[in-house]
């Protein structure tokens, strides 16, 4: 039976001691709670005990938590983000947090708390680098769109798979608000009137809306794999080590579904141009901003030398080296068309990020103005953008 009562920093204690599983991670006697949930949907409580034992849980709530009760949205979907995390554990553990498992009548995920990470966006907006973590981002990538695609899992199993992610609600927020209302208008919407002219001309530019269609098109019927939905900065967390090296987590899966493998690259590659345009109207060093301008060719890069590392191992025998090629440079294109969606959607729609929100209003005005041209011509071309070249 479903319980809809929610969680906060006095009862978290009590559930936990309600959980045996749980209970058995975290001492509830010395248990200390706090609420960090900064994000549009959830409620999320980091947990530790005194002898350091960390948890976190995530709620989800039977609303859109940036909008309140007037935006209703089921908290069934905390259960599509579990099978996300379960598909993760299965074919790239080491780069998402630890599952410890769903409650599905409270609607909770239990899983690692990051403790000395830090979300990647707001490392970015500080303009700080983490060198090497395409690597991570890339791979996990790969090894998702092998595992989950039919690549890695038979027919029968793929479809049943299929079948068994849906994911309605959270689906639709991103046909609406990432691929339609940005591009044909809508009162969600939200920007500075100084872009109308920039964004008029995208509307009124129909190559442009031709590749959003075709990318909303993708995204409502290309099954290929089980794509994470709204990978940005945002949902990566990121780590220093000792050796120097940095690694990245990803988290956050409640908008996974099966889509198009490009769709998970070009949202990332989306949402690091507006950190490279902030970096830009900030004037950070040259070195930094060509690091960042390199990136999504070294995810990219770092995406297909793991899947090509995969490949002598699928198991569809039908599939030869020339489809691999072709099916590359049809992801190229996906990443490209989305790349180009997600950028528009965080100046022009609902849900902005921190990344060009919280620039002077001059700079933000530069940066977004440059940005929306940048994407314009992404979506007005795909064919002939190279992912090396999108933000150079």
């Amino acid at each position: 039976m479903t319980d809809h009562r929610t969680l906060d920093v006095d009862s978290v204690g009590d559930y936990v001691a309600s959980r045996p599983e749980l209970a058995a991670l975290i001492d509830v006697d010395t248990l200390q709670v706090k609420e960090v949930g900064d994000g549009n949907l959830n409620l999320v409580f980091r947990l530790h005990d005194a002898d350091g034992r960390r948890l976190c849980l995530k709620q989800s709530l039977p609303y859109v938590r940036v909008a309140g009760p007037s935006w209703p949205l089921t908290p069934e979907r905390a259960a599509a983000e579990a099978r996300g995390y379960e598909a993760a554990t299965t074919w790239t553990p080491e780069t998402i947090p630890t599952f410890h498992g769903y409650d599905a009548d409270r609607h909770v995920l239990a899983m690692q708390d990051l403790d000395g990470w830090r979300v990647w966006r707001d490392v970015l907006v500080d303009g700080a680098r983490h060198d090497g973590i395409h690597l991570d981002l890339g791979r996990h990538i790969a090894r998702m769109a092998f595992g989950t695609s039919r690549l890695g899992t038979l027919g029968p199993a793929h479809r049943q798979a299929v079948a068994a992610a849906t994911n309605v609600e959270l689906c639709e927020i991103t046909e609406d608000l990432v691929l339609t209302d940005p591009f044909l208008g809508h009162e969600r919407n939200e920007h500075r009137a100084e872009l109308d002219p920039v964004i008029a001309e995208l509307r009124a530019n129909p190559r442009v809306l031709a590749t959003v269609a075709r990318a909303k098109e993708a995204f409502c019927t290309k099954a290929e794999a089980f794509v994470h939905g709204d990978l940005h900065s945002g949902s990566v967390m990121v780590r220093r080590e000792e050796d120097g090296s940095s690694s990245a987590r990803v988290f956050d899966i409640e908008f996974c579904t099966y889509g198009p493998v490009g769709m998970d690259l070009g949202l990332l590659f989306g949402n690091l141009a507006l950190a490279h345009a902030r970096w830009e109207a900030l004037a950070l060093p040259a070195d930094d901003i060509a690091w960042l301008a390199d990136l999504p060719e070294l995810v990219w890069d770092a995406f297909e030398a793991e899947l090509r590392a995969l490949w002598p191992d699928r198991l569809d025998r039908s599939l030869s080296d020339e489809w691999l090629d072709d099916w590359l440079e049809r992801v190229r294109l996906d990443a490209v068309a989305f790349a180009g969606c997600a950028a528009v959607r965080r100046i022009v729609g609902f849900a902005k990020s921190a990344d060009l929100e919280s620039l002077p209003a001059d700079l933000h005005l530069q940066a977004a103005t440059g940005l929306l041209r940048r994407a314009g011509g992404w979506l007005e071309d795909p064919d002939a953008v190279s992912v090396a070249r999108l933000l150079r």
